[in-house]
């Protein structure tokens, strides 16, 4: 299996805003204040379109969908939430906490990538979790090491114990679970995203190891990590606020290797950090300032990896 592709999916949204479904357990999120709804839609597309460009000039195959106004889905431009696309040609459709969130899972995408020549082979859907309300909300609560096999899960409000163990279940990964924290307000919450607290690349980890405040599951995930020879990047919970864990690693031209990250991420990366990280690949990053502060995701979090094979 391949860690990385070369083939994202993004979408361009119509109506973004600060989605006060999510706002609850997502502490990331801020109000900005003075800027009407339609200016902080302008400013997102505006950094969602010169984000997909750059990709598209190192030669990442960006397939964008426009987000439509009708059903209202502020949050529609984190797509990694609810869908994933493996290389078996299996699509998997994922519960969401928000249900204003569950409206973003559109069939007419699918149609889209096998025009331009994906393979859907099965799709395995889970959202009827959503009316126990058990939910697991894609590779932004499962972050897939495929290579090794191993999927990595910060349990929360919207990941899942039981629900993540049938997901390694029905496709064979073995299940890393922990629990990470920030603080808010002095008080210690749960992160709502493993992929805010770590990344996983080819042959490095970027990971907060200091939200993980149970030493023993420190340790096994940290062990975990360098059983499978990765590189480990530690980053500091101040580096989390600023994105520095909401990385992806993807495939360029030729297959050049590059972390894609927010620009908030990398300028609060140390010279240190990009150093090691240049070491395994070269750094791409974009502002994403609006979208960050409303919409309390970033880079990672607005790309579906399509593995899908081709016909």
């Amino acid at each position: 299996m391949n860690q990385t592709t070369n083939a994202i999916l993004m979408i361009r949204p119509v109506a973004f805003r600060m989605n006060e479904q999510t706002a609850v357990n997502n502490y990331y999120q801020k109000v900005l204040d003075g800027l009407s709804p339609e200016t902080v839609n302008a400013k997102a597309q505006q950094e969602f379109d010169a984000f997909v460009q750059k990709l598209r000039l190192v030669g990442v195959d960006v397939t964008v969908v426009d987000d439509t106004l009708e059903p209202n889905t502020p949050d529609s431009i984190f797509p990694n939430n609810w869908i994933s696309f493996h290389e078996t040609g299996d699509v998997v459709l994922y519960p969401m906490f928000a249900e204003n969130r569950r409206a973003e899972r559109r069939e007419d995408i699918l149609d889209l990538l096998e025009d331009k020549g994906f393979v859907v082979n099965d799709i395995m859907d889970y959202t009827s979790a959503e009316a126990d309300n058990i939910f697991l909300e894609g590779t932004g609560s499962l972050l897939l090491d495929r290579q090794n096999g191993k999927a990595y899960c910060a349990l929360s409000p919207r990941a899942d114990e039981e629900l993540m163990i049938e997901f390694c279940e029905d496709f064979e990964y073995t299940p890393v679970i922990f629990e990470a924290f920030q603080t808010v307000g002095g008080a210690r919450k749960l992160i709502y995203h493993t992929n805010v607290m770590m990344c996983i690349g080819d042959t490095f980890a970027v990971i907060c190891a200091d939200s993980i405040d149970d030493k023993k599951e420190r340790k096994m995930v940290l062990d975990s990590l360098r059983s499978d020879e990765k590189d480990l990047i530690l980053i500091t919970e101040d580096q989390v606020n600023n994105f520095a864990g909401n990385m992806l690693e993807v495939k360029g031209s030729e297959g050049k290797r590059y972390l894609v990250m927010s620009s908030s991420a990398y300028q609060a990366l140390t010279k240190k950090q990009i150093a090691q990280i240049e070491q395994h690949v070269t750094i791409l990053h974009s502002s994403l300032d609006t979208i960050e502060a409303c919409g309390g995701g970033s880079a990672r979090c607005m790309m579906a990896e399509v593995f899908l094979p081709k016909k």
